[in-house]
Order: C-alpha cells, then structure tokens, then sequence
C-alpha cells in the first residue's frame, strides 16, 4: 500500500497521564472545535441540560470554562457538530473538577440516532487531567458534544479541546507510515556474479521465513487428533494461547487431583512445530470460573490452594512459555481480593515473578479497547490498576493484556484507548482478539488487525478463534472441513503482506534492488529462469540462496548475493 494522502494531517498518538496545573494546548490546534481554548469567552459554547456556564480565569492567567449548578449527571457545556459518518474522529480535552474526590468524566456526543461516548478520564481537584478518545458515526449529521459525571454536586472545568476529523485515506496513511517506522528496515541488495561483477535485470525471490512481530491464533485439545485443523493451524501462526486447557478449572476440577493431560499434550504439539505458547491464564478474578469448590473456602485455605496452584502450573510450565495471564480480568472481578485482601494481585505477580524470571507477566482484560462505555475497564482504569499492583509491594516487570472482543468497532477509540495505555511504559499485547457476528464481520475484523499491527506500542496478536465442531467462541476463521471463512481470508491476507511475504524483484543496471521489508527472517535467492540460464558470461549456481534477518535499525542493511 503506498501513502494514500501525501498532505494529510499526521496523527498525535501523545497522552499526557500526569496530572498538571495548566492543561495544554489541544491537539491539532483544536480541530473544528470553535474557540477550543476559551480565549473568546463563550463564544461556540452553550449550556447543556440545566447547567449553567461561566468562563474564569486561573491565577496562572488560564482560561476555561465551568458547567456549574448542575443536577443531573450529563448537566454541562456543549458545543454542536456536524460529523460525517465517512469521516474519524479523535477527540481530546483537559478537565478538571471544582471539589472533592477523583470522579470519572465521560465526552459523549448526542446525535438524532443515538448517543456516542468518545472517552473518559478520572478527574481530579487541583489540576489538570487530558481526556482522549474518539468516535465514528452511523449516519451523518448534527452532534452536541456534551461532558457527564455521576456526582451532580461537583462543577465541571473544560479546556483545550479539539476534534480533528480525518478521511479513511489520511487514516489508513497513518497506518502505512507507522509500520514503515516501527515495523520495517531499509535492505538494499546487490547480485554480483564470482567475479564481482553486478548481475542486472536479475530477478531475485526474497521470502519471509519468519515474522519478528509476534501474530498468532488461540487452539484447544480439538486440534490433537485434527489433522486437517493442525495444517491448517501450523501453515499460519507461530504464537498462540490454550482457550481453556491451562486454566485452574481445567487442571484441577477437584480438588488435590491435578490433571495436566490436555496441557501437556497441546505444549508437546506446539513445541513440535516452533509454536511459541502465552501461559493463560494462572487465575480467574471472576467467581464463575474457579473450580467448583474453591468459591467456598475460607481465606485461609483458599490462601494455601492458590498457593499451591500458582506454584503448580508456573513450576510445570517455567521455560516452556513465553508469558503468563497471572490475574486475569482484573478490572472487572475481584473474587481474590475480596477473599484475601486488596495486595492479592500484587502478591501473584511477585509469586509468578519469582517462580519464572524469563516470561513476561501480564494482566487481561477486556472492553479497554473495545468500549468507551464500560467504566470499569477505561484506559484510566487499567492505568490505576497497575499503580495499585505497584502499591501493593511488586515493582518487577509487567505487560498489558488487552483481550479485544468486538461488538461494535470504534477504531479512532482503539487508537486513543492504546495510546492512553502506552503511557505507561509497558509492552502491550492484543490478546484475545475477535468480532461479534455480523454482516460486516470480515470487514471489521480487517480494520481491527491492521489498526492493531499498525500502532507502534502493540508488541503482539492474538486471535480468538479456537476451533470446535460446535462452534467457536464467537468468531471462527474456517467452516468444519476447514475452509476459509470470509474471517478467514482476513487473516491470511494479513498473513501475506505482514508475517509471511514472497517478493519478487527485479535488480538494476548496476545489479542492486532495495526495497523496505518487515522485521524478520529471510531467505534471498535467483528466480527460477535466472538459476537455470545463466547469463552466457555468469556462472550461477542453482542452488544460490542467502539468508539475512531484517531488524529495528535506521540504517540500511546492505546485502550481496553471489552467483557462483
């Protein structure tokens, strides 16, 4: 894919977590937004609801604008739109609030088919807190922008906000541009034939072997005796997780009788074929899924069987896994902490850490990316939740795991809610990606993994699509006899422009070929008509191939193929 807009305006993909005593300035001067800096006084803005409004200035000489008297939760200041529904939006702001505690503040846009959240923050008293997000449309028309909190007694301060369109052509160049920096290097090869002599018109194969950026699809124990599903499987992906076979309810239904079986047999599959396995998951903070008889039992017990689990399956799998779900969804369910005190995650981290030092520990959970309306699981939330492990004693490494279950995708959200996360520092990983059903289904899918790959904090792709006779989790890639879905073909065209390329080119008069390739393995050889005739001057060798490794760097890997 080129770059589709040579003009367009580049993307901010910058979050500021930190608290500040002056915001600053909005991002793309404001966008549309009129007035975005209050320095106009009302000007753009009105009232929304039964709140009433008021433009101050800060001691610092800051202007902004206060929704006050409020009495219902969306009372606020509004500004009117017209958004097209072929257009993206990303949308940001600083808030503030007059008194009192930390409180969630939701950017929400009213239009004639329904109500749109484009993101939220936890504000606070006394400074400044950014608010980024984003939305697209179902049908083109007037919006009002408008803010809401749940406490109605507290004033609402909003300042430097913007709303910046793009076309679906600046989006996607935005996509292109970010792999070209992130996931790709400058190679520049030379064919010469025994005698250094620079072979020109030369047709050259360049293979993708092997995919730096970890892609993958989740499996379970129907693959074992599927043959046609293990071809399937092991013609695509490197990387995947176990749907179900690792976790506590699988490997010990009763209690002291441990059973590995199903484990054990998918890892010895995966290691047949170089499939690199994440460890999911060593607990389950949601009641429903502990095994029958641990919801029971009381703290102290239940300290001694989680104690004698995380050491089980850690101990068991230690070296054998690239990563572990140590406490997963975390954000929305709290059974552990609730039964054994607010540090239990914490403390599984640095259980977890001590046991394997090599596989990196993550939490998941789901709804961070996907959405901007489930309050337990904002950006903000993931945020707080990995300061309260931190709090809690453990200070080794951590990674995010955000699971990516689709019902309606938002992609200007995903991009927002994934740069709102990265501000912590920490790999992130898409983990259990998949899209609910849908006439459009293939389609969103496509969006969601090349906004995915594309965003230069994601580190690595999951796909939740574990095959069963009786259906997948929600989203399967194949038919029964393993035939490519719609679903499907999404992936493997991903597959073969990201994680698995052939390219043929075509050297110049003075024998060289550059060309811009994904971080991975290689392997460069003549093209069939060049190995068998050889130029009448070149002796070329058919078996002539070189294998090179393209990674991160900003200079150009120069190679020379041989001919003789």
């Amino acid at each position: 894919m080129g770059i589709l807009t040579v003009n367009g305006v580049p993307y901010d993909y910058s979050y500021t977590a930190e608290c500040l005593k002056n915001p600053n300035k909005p991002q793309y001067g404001g966008g549309i937004v009129i007035n975005p800096e209050l320095n106009d006084g009302e000007k753009g803005w009105t009232s929304f609801g039964n709140a009433k409004l008021q433009v101050q200035r800060s001691e610092t000489g800051n202007v902004f604008a206060v929704a006050y008297r409020r009495n219902q939760s969306f009372d606020s200041i509004s500004q009117e739109f017209f958004l097209d529904k072929k257009k993206l939006y990303t949308f940001s702001a600083w808030v503030q609030i007059s008194h009192g505690d930390a409180a969630t503040v939701v950017a929400t846009f009213k239009t004639p088919t329904g109500y749109y959240d484009a993101g939220a923050t936890k504000s606070k008293s006394g400074c400044w807190s950014m608010l980024k997000g984003g939305l697209t449309v179902n049908e083109s028309g007037t919006a009002h922008l408008y803010f809401q909190s749940e406490n109605p007694s507290i004033d609402i301060w909003i300042d430097s906000v913007s709303l910046q369109p793009f076309t679906e052509e600046e989006w996607k160049s935005h996509q292109y541009q970010s792999i070209e920096k992130v996931r790709k290097s400058k190679v520049r090869i030379q064919a010469v034939d025994n005698k250094g002599k620079p072979l020109a018109n030369r047709t050259l194969i360049i293979e993708q072997k092997f995919a730096t950026f970890p892609f993958g699809c989740a499996i379970n124990k129907n693959i074992l005796n599927n043959q046609a599903y293990q071809n399937w499987f092991t013609s695509r992906f490197k990387y995947t997780t176990f749907e179900n076979e690792m976790k506590w309810y699988a490997n010990e239904p009763i209690q002291n009788l441990e059973d590995y079986t199903a484990a054990d047999a998918l890892l010895e599959f995966a290691n047949s074929y170089g499939v690199s396995v994440r460890g999911h998951n060593v607990f389950w903070d949601d009641p429903k899924y502990q095994p029958s008889w641990v919801p029971n039992l009381p703290p102290q017990q239940l300290a001694a069987a989680a104690n004698k689990r995380i050491n089980s399956v850690v101990r068991r799998y230690w070296g054998q896994v690239i990563a572990w779900d140590v406490m997963n969804e975390n954000l929305h369910f709290n059974f552990f902490e609730s039964k054994l005190g607010g540090t239990a995650s914490a403390k599984f981290y640095a259980q977890a850490r001590g046991l394997d030092r090599n596989a990196a520990l993550f939490l998941n959970d789901y709804n961070t990316i996907e959405n901007p309306s489930d309050p337990m699981s904002t950006p903000d939330s993931y945020l707080s939740k990995i300061q309260e492990i931190r709090n809690g004693g453990y200070r080794g490494p951590l990674s995010i795991g955000l699971e990516g279950h689709f019902i309606n995708v938002n992609i200007p959200y995903m991009r927002s809610a994934i740069d709102k996360v990265a501000s912590s520092g920490l790999p992130i990983w898409i983990t259990e990606v998949d899209v609910g059903a849908g006439s459009d289904q293939a389609a969103a899918l496509d969006q969601v993994l090349r906004e995915a790959h594309a965003h230069p904090a994601v580190n690595g792709i999951i796909l939740w699509s574990a095959w069963s006779p009786t259906g997948c989790y929600r989203m399967c890639l194949t038919d029964n006899n393993f035939q490519n879905l719609p679903t499907g073909d999404v992936v493997d065209e991903i597959i073969s422009q990201f994680f698995g390329a052939v390219v043929t080119a075509t050297t110049d008069a003075n024998g060289f070929y550059e060309a811009s390739l994904v971080h991975g393995d290689y392997q460069l050889s003549f093209a069939h008509s060049d190995r068998y005739q050889p130029h009448e001057k070149d002796e070329i060798s058919p078996q002539i191939s070189h294998n090179f490794n393209v990674e991160a760097s900003d200079d150009v890997l120069q190679i020379k193929i041989l001919a003789n």
